[in-house]
């Protein structure tokens, strides 16, 4: 067994089950409430997570089958429809209650199976194929992010455990694509990155700096590269143009350049 995909597949499942028992209890009403995510609802968090689940069990199946389907789905994208709507259409029939009972089957299988990969394995997905522990990481890193503004929405505070490290190594190792992404040059240097752990300790990337660096709580770091927080709504510090511009349009996401919220426009609501 390969230890690295071990580790990050065991804080997957953790993440996934942690969310599937917040939303297991909700009530009708709840299930439906928008959040601040763009006014999804929480039904519509679980199936996008669910959607894409499937496709990354088809990714790792099917290949070919997963190719195929990849194309009419950036068709669809390209005539204007939105994921939510595609999602809604494929899982449109069932209730909250179901729709968690079948990602959650979907979601155990997967991570089962990817668990036995190589770590170095490559995988089709939307654009480049990935590495596997890559692959698993970005599926991690969509379950957080998701899970987030649920857990906002209930006014829930969102105990991350394991999954903050490698999402915070995915938003550091995602600084170029910011830029790229966007067509523009990656500006220099490289800024030194450290972050309070939950336990206490730091992690850290790159060389030293007091000159250009992000430094603050590493769930506010993950809150930042995956949009769910504006940086002023964050307890990071940051010195440094690089720096400067990077908090300002950080995102560790595939797809086209996103915005992430303005200031004030996501947080915690108060518990319900």
């Amino acid at each position: 067994m390969d230890d690295a995909m071990q580790s990050v597949c065991a804080a997957w499942l953790a993440e996934s089950r942690a969310l599937a028992a917040l939303c297991g209890a909700m009530d009708g009403a709840e299930w439906h409430a928008p959040t601040d995510f763009y006014g999804w609802t929480p039904w519509d968090e679980i199936a996008h997570l669910f959607f894409f689940d499937e496709t990354a069990a088809q990714a790792l199946a099917d290949p070919a089958g997963f190719e195929r389907d990849k194309r009419a789905l950036e068709e669809a994208l390209a005539s204007g429809r939105s994921m939510r709507e595609i999602a809604q259409e494929r899982f449109g029939l069932l209730d909250g209650t179901a729709l968690l009972r079948q990602w959650t089957g979907c979601n155990e299988a997967l991570c089962a199976s990817l668990s036995g990969l190589d770590a170095k394995a490559r995988l089709p997905w939307y654009g480049p194929s990935m590495s596997a522990r890559s692959f698993v990481t970005a599926r991690l890193m969509e379950t957080w992010a998701h899970g987030q503004d649920i857990h906002d929405l209930l006014g829930r505070a969102h105990e991350s455990g394991a999954a903050l490290h490698p999402i915070a190594h995915l938003g550091v190792t995602t600084y170029a694509w910011t830029f790229v992404n966007r067509k523009l040059a990656p500006p220099q240097p490289v800024p030194y990155v450290e972050l309070e752990a939950p336990d206490g300790s730091r992690w850290t990337w790159g060389e030293p700096s007091e000159r250009d660096y992000v430094k603050g709580p590493a769930q506010d770091f993950v809150l930042l590269v995956t949009q769910r927080r504006h940086r002023l709504d964050t307890r990071l510090r940051w010195a440094g143009a690089s720096a400067q511009q990077w908090t300002l349009l950080a995102q560790c996401f595939a797809g086209e350049a996103a915005d992430g919220p303005a200031p004030g426009m996501r947080g915690r609501r108060e518990p319900r």
